[in-house]
């Protein structure tokens, strides 16, 4: 039986935890547990674009490195977008 590579088991276990997320979101009985389910479903969101785009033959430590490196990358680019809406929106008036 051939081994299932770590970033394919983890792709699969965000995709578990989103569609968990979502039942917690879409509850009606608890604001606390809407918001656990809310902050759950953004981190597995995150997570899940991450390792959704590394490849697949990677072991623990390249899934690992590469990941962090796209979050990187990810929360460059929403810094970038916070610093230059003051300014584009000056471009509008």
């Amino acid at each position: 039986m051939q081994k299932v590579p770590f970033a394919e088991r983890a792709e699969m276990v965000l995709i578990f935890t989103m569609l968990g997320g979502i039942v917690l979101v879409a509850q009606r009985w608890s604001i606390d547990v809407y918001r656990f389910g809310l902050v759950v479903l953004v981190a597995a969101t995150f997570l899940q674009i991450a390792v959704g785009n590394v490849p697949k033959h990677l072991g623990f430590a390249g899934t690992a490195v590469r990941t962090l490196i796209i979050l990187a990358v990810i929360v460059a680019l929403f810094c970038l977008g916070i610093f230059l809406v003051p300014f584009l929106a000056q471009l509008g008036r």
